[in-house]
């Protein structure tokens, strides 16, 4: 059942990618969106089992490379936060592709759109069902990929291929955080694997690392680098730049980014890194004060924006600093909740929003709105 449902996005990807234009716009449409469906229902059954049943588990797939110390096998990792995050991508993800059949039935290259959707989710289902760093640096990527591809989709407008290429330059600084932390945190533990990370991150807590000829907290340092990353995908302080112009990409590929997945990945990486970062006070410090600070600087700034969507990207903004404060204070359990729900509400704000701007011929200028009543039903 768990390799149903990561796989099943990348079969319809991989269909509509390479036969998208032999089937046609419409088997495209609906080759995707079924699988998504099928996957999402599988989810919720894999909720329920989890929770309430057989509790974590580990899937193997496969041992994907060795060399010397390093052994990374491609496996799944499947408790509680898993299946969570799980219902959340999936679920979210099925309803965009819905929604996305009617909103794109003008477009010329449906296929195409939804071989990126389908892409999408399942680099999202690949980070979340990681089972040690390198398979979750390869999700990782390939979301930071396919939201170029889609921030980009209407590469003819040149405002939409300057934000693909921002949103996945400014990624790229982050994930070069993210890189180091995983090179650290193999030279301290001599693993990437979780279950062999997690159970000695005590014993190295007062571990040191030394670096432009000084001595660091090394578990700290990781956690620093690590956090870096997650500040680049959920659009913190500094590297949050890339998330307001993100809306040059159709409505649907907006609710996807800023709902279930991009902006999520990072809120869930600390919550699965945990572990690391409860032995490392000072990256919990820096994950309670950048979350802070986001929360107001991005609340404050969505205030004057006359953009429809970029208000609600600003939103987005600021909800992620919340879970992040919610994380370094050590409430997981809340953090998560926020993103659970958060997820579904932002989608259908997005979704509702781009209701509004297809009603309004395609105005996103909030100040030539009124009298909606009139226009949609």
């Amino acid at each position: 059942m768990y390799h149903a449902i990561v796989f099943l996005p990348l079969v319809g990807f991989l269909i509509v990618g390479f036969f998208g234009r032999v089937i046609g716009a419409r088997a495209s449409e609906v080759v995707t969106t079924a699988l998504l469906f099928l996957s999402a229902v599988l989810s919720w059954i894999a909720f329920v089992n989890v929770g309430f049943g057989t509790g974590a588990t580990r899937v193997q797939v496969a041992n994907w490379m060795t060399s010397g110390d390093l052994v990374v096998d491609w496996a799944f990792r499947i408790d509680t936060l898993t299946v969570v995050m799980l219902i959340v991508v999936n679920t979210v993800s099925a309803l965009v592709h819905l929604y996305s059949i009617g909103y794109m039935a003008e477009d010329p290259h449906r296929p195409r759109f939804f071989a990126y959707l389908s892409l999408f989710t399942f680099a999202m289902l690949m980070l979340v069902t990681a089972d040690n760093l390198v398979q979750m640096f390869f999700g990782w990527e390939g979301v930071g990929l396919a939201s170029y591809l889609l921030i980009g989709f209407w590469y003819e407008k040149q405002s939409a291929r300057a934000a693909a290429i921002k949103a996945f330059v400014v990624n790229r600084v982050g994930d070069f955080g993210f890189a180091l932390g995983i090179f650290l945190v193999f030279v301290l533990f001599g693993t990437v694997a979780f279950d062999g990370i997690f159970p000695r991150a005590g014993e190295l807590a007062t571990a040191k690392f030394s670096f432009l000829g000084r001595e660091w907290p090394a578990l700290t340092l990781a956690c620093l680098l690590l956090f870096m990353g997650a500040m680049g995908k959920s659009a913190q302080f500094l590297l949050h730049t890339w998330l307001p112009d993100a809306m040059e990409g159709p409505t649907p590929v907006s609710a996807l980014i800023h709902a279930a997945t991009m902006v999520t990945a990072g809120v869930f990486m600390v919550a699965r890194l945990s572990p690391l970062f409860e032995f490392a006070p000072g990256a919990q410090t820096a994950v309670i004060v950048i979350g802070g600070i986001t929360a107001l600087f991005a609340a404050t700034i969505g205030l004057v924006q006359n953009d429809i969507k970029r208000v609600i990207a600003y939103s987005t903004c600021s909800q992620l600093g919340y879970m992040f404060v919610g994380l370094g204070v050590g409430a997981y359990s809340v953090g998560i909740f926020h993103l659970f729900t958060h997820a579904f509400f932002k989608a259908l704000l997005f979704l509702g929003a781009g209701s509004v701007i297809h009603a309004m011929h395609h105005e996103q200028d909030m100040r030539y709105y009124g009298a909606l009543r009139r226009e949609i039903p």
